[in-house]
């Protein structure tokens, strides 16, 4: 008598196959970086990576599949970002059921350049032109048994940037553990793929990716939920040279850390921490802490709240609106603008 995997077990296999083939990549070395942006005001203020949250939240779905359930059934999420220098993002969601086949949530999302100038060598202006990128995902999610539930994305890529075009595919697969309401952990392999089309003659580049978990945690007496996450844990070391570092006199060269220090400046690096305080069903306030973006965005002379990020969430009749800012340098900070309803609220009688 043969002896099948469980779902859990096939899905590990399957993330350690692709993660053997898929080597850690860091900023600057892969393409298709839109994939990583945060993608609703939710995730923005807990940290801006992604949540371990199951309260049937659809803005959620996109950064960990495995969260999506058949509550999410007729929900509908939009999310605007404002970037920098008039570049911006948005992700519309839709959340279906199909019968035996499980949960689906469907996004669409775009990160706009904005318009760019044509100049020649001569710095003379011949016109402008647009720049863009583009994905369609289709999620899917279901619980294995009482505890367990897993997901996974597809997602199809386009980049258009002037006249250099590009195509490409990739999947996430996740896994939660809910004992409970209160209680969630996720692991997370994200954007598994390739690019199928070069932009030019210089081959084909990876994509960015990761791997990623995560808890949560609503405590029993207190109306207060907190989450730790962990990122690129596909690379331990996400230390960089810093150009302020002090200079050994006799040597010259950039003293580095070592010993305890270095490996808690390591340990630091993968931990986004973030709390959710909810005083009233209709109301969340959130903060959260992302060391790693502190470290490098930050101007020594002047940190301000550079890692750091805040928000709300409102549920006002049949719509949740979610707003948060998040300090990613002093030259400005992002507005995240999510408003989600359920479609099928407004059939019933």
């Amino acid at each position: 008598m043969k002896k099948s995997l469980p779902g859990t077990s096939c899905i590990i296999v399957i993330c350690l196959i692709f993660s053997l083939q898929a080597s850690a990549q860091s900023g600057g070395t892969t393409t298709y970086k839109f994939l990583n942006l945060t993608n609703s005001a939710r995730i923005a203020a807990l940290g801006g990576n992604f949540l371990t949250i199951r309260d049937h939240d659809l803005s959620l779905a996109l950064a960990n599949p495995s969260l999506i359930s058949s509550e999410m059934n007729h929900s509908l999420s939009l999310n605007f970002i404002d970037h920098f220098a008039g570049t911006s993002t948005g992700f519309a969601s839709y959340g279906f059921n199909l019968s035996k086949l499980g949960n689906f949530a469907a996004t669409m999302q775009y990160y706009s350049f904005g318009k760019s100038d044509i100049t020649n060598e001569y710095g003379e202006n011949l016109g402008q032109f647009n720049a863009g990128e583009y994905a369609f995902n289709l999620g899917w999610g279901r619980m294995l048994d009482s505890v367990f539930s897993i997901g996974a994305n597809f997602k199809m890529i386009y980049s258009g940037l002037e006249t250099y075009n590009s195509l490409g595919m990739a999947v996430d697969v996740a896994g939660s553990y809910i004992p409970n309401e209160t209680f969630c952990a996720s692991i997370l392999f994200r954007n598994i793929g390739r690019q199928l089309t070069a932009y030019t003659s210089a081959g084909v580049e990876p994509l960015p990716f990761e791997i990623q978990a995560g808890i949560s945690k609503k405590l029993a007496h207190v109306p207060f939920r907190y989450s730790v996450l962990l990122q690129h844990l596909e690379k331990w070391d996400l230390g960089y040279t810093d150009p302020n570092a002090p200079v050994d006199p006799f040597t010259g060269e950039v003293e580095k850390e070592s010993g305890v220090d270095a490996f808690a400046q390591n340990v630091m690096r993968h931990i986004i921490i973030g709390g959710e305080f909810i005083p009233a069903k209709f109301l969340s306030i959130r903060v959260g802490y992302n060391y790693l973006r502190r470290q490098e965005m930050k101007v020594v002379s002047r940190p301000g709240t550079v890692g750091f990020s805040w928000g709300i969430g409102l549920k006002v009749s049949k719509f949740n609106f979610s707003y948060s800012r998040a300090a990613y340098h002093l030259t400005g900070s992002p507005n995240f603008i999510t408003v989600g309803t359920n479609l099928g609220d407004w059939s019933k009688k």
